[in-house]
């Protein structure tokens, strides 16, 4: 969603409520137990939710708060430097299809100081911190485990939960911040599960793309007022912050979320609503073929020695290359002619039309970086390659973020471009015709992009 700067005045939806509060790595696996090996289900007597029904999706809930339950008492005294305190208040499920009144107290789901009524919880999943309670709707999470795989069901739950956290703590009203920081806080829960911690729940790693694409419905709407007391965060923003949590853990969580934290969400300029701040398909072209260059001229003495040479950048329609290594891909380099190649029909026009075209912009320069690596001596065809060029793609789209090519292009990043680069990476980054015989999950690339994009080359293995 670039824009031209004669566009801009100024320098630089139900379900996303589910979410509400009252250096580029290798996913490491950790020993959560393969797809056949049963968990163990926590009875309703052990683990009571008022309202529940016997349908499974209650289940994976109830195994969830369990698992929750035992992080918390293990983790809040070392983290938070106090005994862990149960929820008062307990837990709540509706099936907002088939709604009976009968299953609750007179409070309904809440308590004698703030009740509410169970038709309330339709369509959301949330955290009460007047009753400290967490209450959701089954007919919800069934909806969200369909769509986005079962393991998103837990990693709401966990959001809910970090929320009674930090009200314990003492984070409360910081509406962003809060936010993202929840989603954090289920990140390093998440990996708790993943390295087989869990009693009641398992997680196999390919279940984390699912995951983060559903941080896709529950993000804001683009565009959106970020200082607004509901804000909750773009898609980049949460995806971070549940990625901080899983690779870095609570202390993170708890002491890098203040008012200096970088968000990317931002407001819509009024003149960019009509066409959501998207740049005709040309001008991205030109924009992005000459900024390339650009930003690699500007880093290549410092970080590989010597002088930079542009590769050419061609498109094809269809029939890839006669190059080793292009056939039957979409997009790639070939370092026999040193030409960066992109299919236009099969990959650039249908990226730019599904997501958008900051998401023309990352398959663009996904393999520029690549041309890149093998200009300074380094490999191009393995996983290390692969995250570095990802990373690297970070680091560039950072410098459109910070508005380092407004005077050479006259144009700057608009609301929800960085959100596309990610979108592009969980679709098309995990497809072997980008990235052949690489084994890197959605998850792991979308790390290398955040590392590059916050810490530029630090994480982007720009050594031998």
């Amino acid at each position: 969603m670039l824009t031209p700067m004669t566009l801009r005045r100024a320098a630089p939806l139900a379900l996303a409520a589910v979410l509400v509060s009252g250096c580029a790595v290798e996913v490491v696996q950790g020993q959560a137990s393969p797809a056949g090996d049963p968990a163990l289900d926590v009875s309703a007597d052990e683990f009571p939710v008022t309202g529940a029904g016997d349908e499974p999706i209650d289940q994976v809930a109830r195994n969830a708060l369990a698992d929750l339950e035992t992080f918390w008492q293990q983790s809040y005294p070392e983290f938070f430097g106090e005994e862990y305190t149960p929820l008062s208040g307990g837990y709540f499920s509706v099936d907002s299809e088939d709604l009976d009144p009968g299953l609750y107290p007179e409070t309904g789901i809440g308590c004698a100081e703030q009740p509410t009524d169970p038709e309330e919880v339709a369509g959301n999943a949330f955290y009460d911190p007047v009753c400290d309670v967490v209450a959701y709707d089954r007919t919800l999470l069934q909806e969200l485990a369909d769509d986005y795989g079962r393991f998103l069901v837990p990693v709401v739950m966990a959001h809910e939960f970090g929320h009674a956290m930090q009200g314990r703590y003492g984070f409360a009203e910081r509406s962003i911040l809060d936010e993202t920081q929840a989603d954090c806080l289920a990140g390093a829960w998440t990996r708790w599960v993943a390295d087989g911690n869990a009693e009641h729940v398992t997680l196999r790693e390919p279940e984390l793309d699912d995951v983060v694409r559903g941080f896709l419905l529950l993000r804001d709407d683009v565009g959106s007022d970020p200082d607004d007391g509901a804000a909750h965060g773009s898609f980049f923003d949460r995806v971070s912050a549940f990625y901080e949590g899983f690779e870095s853990g609570l202390a993170t969580c708890r002491d890098d979320f203040g008012d200096d934290r970088l968000f990317t969400a931002a407001e819509f300029d009024p003149t960019d609503l009509a066409d959501q701040g998207n740049a005709d398909y040309d001008s991205l072209v030109d924009w992005v073929a000459t900024t390339l260059p650009a930003f690699y001229d500007a880093i290549f003495p410092d970080a590989f020695g010597g002088r930079f040479e542009a590769p050419a950048v061609e498109a094809f329609d269809g029939d890839a290359p006669d190059c080793a290594g292009l056939a039957d891909r979409d997009l790639g380099y070939c370092p026999e002619d040193g030409t960066v190649y992109v299919d236009e029909t099969d990959l650039a026009i249908p990226a730019y039309d599904e997501i958008g075209d900051f998401a023309l912009a990352t398959a663009l320069s996904l393999p520029y970086a690549l041309a890149v690596r093998d200009q300074a001596g380094l490999s191009v065809d393995d996983g290390a390659a692969t995250r570095s060029a990802v990373c690297l793609t970070g680091w560039y789209q950072a410098q459109w973020y910070t508005n380092a090519f407004t005077d050479l292009v006259g144009a700057q990043i608009s609301p929800g471009d960085i959100d596309e680069a990610v979108q592009f990476l969980l679709q098309y980054g995990v497809d072997d015709r980008v990235f052949p015989n690489v084994d890197a999950s959605g998850f792991e690339l979308v790390g290398a992009f955040r590392s590059g994009f916050l810490d530029g080359s630090e994480g982007c293995d720009l050594t031998g």
